[in-house]
């Protein structure tokens, strides 16, 4: 077990698998985190990301880290829907990721997530990175995987809603899905600030597997 509280983290790691995956999952939380600890230095990865969808992502992300004094956003250009097909070039991709960076913190894909994407990411994460906390951030979609989380990170009303007006803002490509929009953004932090008595009603849900973050 791997218990580690915010004030020792140095260096966060936050993996993504397509362009708008980490702001969805854990955008609150990363604005949560910049206002208590603007000092660490963030690493910011998404592995689909090519053309416009590439844009979208080096700005959101830019936008979401701007309160941290360092942070770097890196994107690769793996085929979004055919990760499992790409395992061994993935899978050597994170084995440079982990020699170019020592994090403290760590937040991936949930493992049980039913896009195929997704879960490989989490996979090789866990993979890569045996001896390290990490958190597994949920993506609400289509196909109803939404769990039972057990570490909540409570969110500021006004971070809560700066984080929607981000995702909003910088992915115009997804404005048109039935599952892109302020409703439900909201509607699933509000649901997990219930769930953890937050003081601004909003939270945002993680697993721990062997591990608790600690404020």
């Amino acid at each position: 077990m791997i218990s580690i509280s915010l004030e020792q983290v140095r260096t966060l790691l936050v993996v993504g698998a397509h362009a708008d995956d980490i702001e969805i999952g854990c955008g609150g939380t990363m604005l949560e985190i910049a206002r208590r600890r603007p000092d660490i230095n963030v690493r910011w990865v998404v592995f689909s990301g090519s053309g416009s969808r590439a844009t979208e992502a080096r700005q959101s992300g830019s936008d979401f880290l701007s309160g941290f004094a360092s942070s770097q956003v890196q994107l690769h250009e793996f085929s979004d829907g055919f990760f499992p097909a790409e395992w061994a070039d993935i899978k050597r991709t994170f084995e440079k990721l982990k020699k170019s960076i020592h994090p403290d913190l760590i937040l991936t894909h949930y493992g049980r997530d039913l896009h195929q994407d997704h879960r490989l990411i989490s996979e090789l994460t866990w993979n890569t990175f045996r001896d390290h906390l990490i958190l597994e951030y949920e993506i609400p979609k289509y196909d109803g995987d939404l769990g039972q989380p057990n570490h909540y990170m409570p969110i500021e009303d006004q971070l809560g809603r700066q984080k929607i007006d981000l995702l909003l803002k910088h992915f115009p490509s997804q404005a048109g899905r039935p599952w892109f929009d302020r409703e439900l953004f909201e509607a699933l932090m509000r649901l997990r600030g219930m769930e953890c008595a937050a003081p601004d009603r909003y939270a945002e849900a993680f697993y721990a597997r062997k591990a608790s973050l600690t404020l």
